[in-house]
């Protein structure tokens, strides 16, 4: 099974960089590129383990993803329900380390598996440097919310 990584160092706390990686609505759209539109179902209003989450591609392709794991501040971890046809898997996961010299170590970490299965060797290389492309613009934009005067607000209150 294929896995995509990408990972930084944000100048801000593991907890601060866990909360930034959770937003959701409004405050996520300020910094994910990937997502048009993202909302908890089930009448959550909080990420937990076992919460179920609508998220909408910019391209307008969807997928239902539920919490596996949800570790303030260390890990989270998400594992694909419904989706895109050509997704036989998908996971992504998150994970974040106090850094020596101050800061957090983010690793943004995506696995997946394509379908139909005769495709499969073809379409893991050619998702795999998609996915790399864009698991590197997201953690970027995940740095820049780092960094934003109104995602840090929005998570503070």
């Amino acid at each position: 099974m294929p896995v995509v990584e990408s990972s930084l160092v944000v100048p801000v706390d593991p907890g601060t960089a866990y909360a930034v990686s959770q937003t959701t609505g409004e405050v996520r759209l300020l910094w994910d590129p990937f997502i048009r539109r993202q909302r908890l179902l089930d009448g959550a209003t909080r990420p937990a383990k076992g919460v179920r989450v609508a998220t909408t591609h910019r391209s307008g392709l969807r997928m239902t993803s539920e919490y596996v794991s949800y570790n303030p501040p260390t890990n989270v971890g998400m594992k694909m329900l419904t989706g895109t046809w050509f997704f036989h898997h998908f996971a992504a996961g998150w994970r974040f380390a106090a850094e020596p010299g101050g800061g957090t170590r983010a690793v943004w970490r995506y696995s997946f598996s394509c379908r139909p299965r005769w495709l499969a060797p073809l379409a893991e290389r050619i998702g795999a440097a998609l996915l790399r492309r864009d698991i590197d613009r997201r953690i970027a934009g995940f740095a820049r919310g780092c960094a934003d005067p109104r995602v840090l607000a929005a998570i503070r209150a």
